[in-house]
């Protein structure tokens, strides 16, 4: 059983930062991508950042030059460090990982609970 738990998330004045960790545990053989998705009210969930196994990296064109993923290969924790918000970076953010159990399993996509972000104006 894998599990994805996340912290750091809360209320902030917007221009403030917010770190974001998830870590993975469980039976873990490997994992691959990582990421942050999140999800404001009335709207589709939305990919934010991902960091791969590799080191490559993406993030939304809205939080380039903002936020920064990272990773922890050894802890299995991914960080998602959030500078200058804004007002509409409110949203819940869910961590997610591809994870593989044991050598004869495929990846698997695994999803945090979610962690509330608000950023007041």
């Amino acid at each position: 059983q894998v599990q994805l738990v996340e912290s750091g998330g809360g209320l902030v004045q917007a221009g403030g930062s917010l770190r974001l960790s998830c870590a993975a545990s469980g039976s873990i053989f490997s994992i691959g991508a990582m990421g942050w998705y999140r999800q404001a009210p009335g709207k589709q969930r939305e990919l934010v950042a991902t960091i791969v196994s590799d080191g490559r990296i993406a993030y939304a064109d809205s939080v380039k030059g903002r936020f920064t993923i990272s990773r922890d290969d050894i802890k299995n924790t991914v960080y998602l460090q959030m500078n200058s918000l804004k007002p509409e970076d409110t949203a819940v953010y869910y961590c997610n990982a591809a994870i593989r159990v044991s050598p004869t399993r495929p990846l698997g996509a695994y999803w945090g609970q979610g962690t509330q972000v608000t950023v007041s104006s």
